[in-house]
């Protein structure tokens, strides 16, 4: 089949005189590589009567490509450089925002994509953009042709909007609302769980004695205290007075921190008690700023908490409660415990202590969120994530010296994961 320059100008939707490299090259991509080698010759002697030659050095990459497509050799980042190289596709990735491929782009997206099309044609018309240099891999070109969409992705419309700003605080939006969605699925995965297993007693001893501990501990500087004011956002004097919700309140911030590594506040109250003097407190000599030994523990222990997801916490919090009091819950145990997670069968039948039945259905909704059923997943990079995670529930209480579960882990923290998932949906 051979590709002629009316059915290019047909799929572009203008005539072959004004149709542009781009619009050569995404036809070209249209059809089989095969086919597209083939109808080079005539489809750039019909764009030559057209009075649109392009250019040799347009011609000579898109037979290129074509044969590497063809040889199966070619891989995305090469089809997409040579879109770019046409001086009027974006590039894939401007700043903080990743162009969507055009089946998945939302309205605003297709809008600022359309919009940068046509500003970078009018570039290519008055010279500024010149693709032959960018076909030719010209270093200084590619490096302007970037700077240039990244001036025009910061400057207003006439309507006002800042094309950048408007994408990512849609992005934004977008984020927000698939994290509720997991964390509502997360929930209701989990409460399916936790009613399989049946009742999980509350060790009042148990949790009284590590209440005072931990309330001793925050009232004090140094480990374990403000890490734990680190990650819950509290200190000694906006705890919960109540024991359980104390308790909760802690083992549900080492899932979803809410605080800052010591705070303007914090270094007040710190102050304030005449933990320690002023010079002492400096950003530098806590671990923090510009001056600090990169990274310092409070934030390398957060950002790896925050690197786990709804579905390492389900695989892990179903394997905890099902197993019960002595479960294994090392850092090793818990990256295991990811590796082997099948929502389905999590919620169906537990093994726990209790020998209760699920007579409801599982659900599946996390099915889609196993990305760890291929040769790609790590088990001691899981491992390290969840090495902070041990140490913060060794503090609590929740798992012993031996890093098995204890009752008090075993009560509280399918329930703490539960607080976090619930107040994170509002």
């Amino acid at each position: 089949m051979e590709f002629s320059a009316d059915r290019v100008a047909e799929i572009a939707g203008r005539p072959p005189a004004k149709l542009t490299r781009r619009d050569v090259a995404l036809a070209l991509l249209r059809v089989p590589s095969g086919d597209a080698l083939a109808s080079l010759p005539t489809l750039r002697r019909g764009l030559v009567a057209a009075g649109n030659p392009l250019s040799v050095p347009f011609w000579d990459s898109a037979e290129s490509i074509l044969a590497k497509i063809a040889d199966q050799k070619a891989t995305f980042g090469d089809v997409h450089g040579w879109l770019e190289s046409t001086g009027t596709e974006p590039t894939g990735i401007i700043g903080l925002h990743v162009w969507e491929e055009p089946a998945q782009r939302s309205p605003l997206q297709e809008e600022m994509h359309t919009r940068l099309v046509h500003y970078l044609e009018e570039r290519v018309a008055d010279g500024e953009v010149s693709p032959d240099r960018l076909a030719g891999g010209n270093a200084d070109a590619r490096r302007d042709y970037v700077a240039l969409q990244e001036r025009w992705m910061s400057t207003p419309l006439a309507d006002g909007r800042v094309p950048m700003t408007a994408l990512l605080d849609e992005q934004d939006e977008q984020l927000i609302a698939d994290w509720a969605q997991a964390d509502a699925e997360a929930l209701d995965t989990l409460g399916t769980v936790l009613d399989a297993v049946g009742s999980r007693p509350v060790p009042d001893t148990a949790l009284h004695a590590a209440a005072a501990r931990l309330r001793a501990d925050i009232a004090k500087p140094g480990w374990p205290g403000q890490m734990l004011v680190a990650f819950s956002g509290h200190n000694a004097r906006t705890l919960p007075a109540d024991n359980a919700e104390m308790w909760l309140t802690l083992a549900a911030s080492v899932a979803s921190p809410q605080g800052d590594p010591l705070s303007a506040e914090d270094k007040e109250f710190a102050r304030a008690m005449e933990w320690a003097d002023e010079e002492d407190l400096s950003d530098a000599d806590l671990g923090l700023g510009p001056d600090a030994d990169e990274p310092d523990e409070l934030s390398a222990a957060m950002a790896a908490v925050c690197a786990l997801d709804h579905y390492d916490w389900l695989a892990v919090m179903s394997a905890l409660a099902s197993g019960g009091p002595g479960t294994p819950a090392s850092a090793a145990d818990l990256a295991r415990y990811v590796r082997e997670f099948d929502p389905g069968e999590a919620a169906d039948a537990p093994s726990g202590p209790t020998g209760v039945a699920d007579s409801g259905e599982p659900h599946n909704d996390f099915e889609e969120y196993d990305d760890y059923a291929d040769d790609d997943y790590d088990d001691l990079s899981v491992e390290g994530l969840f090495l902070h995670v041990t140490a913060m529930w060794s503090v609590l209480g929740a798992i012993d010296e031996d890093d098995r579960l204890t009752p008090l882990g075993w009560w509280g923290l399918p329930e703490a994961m539960r607080r976090a998932w619930a107040e994170q949906l509002g």
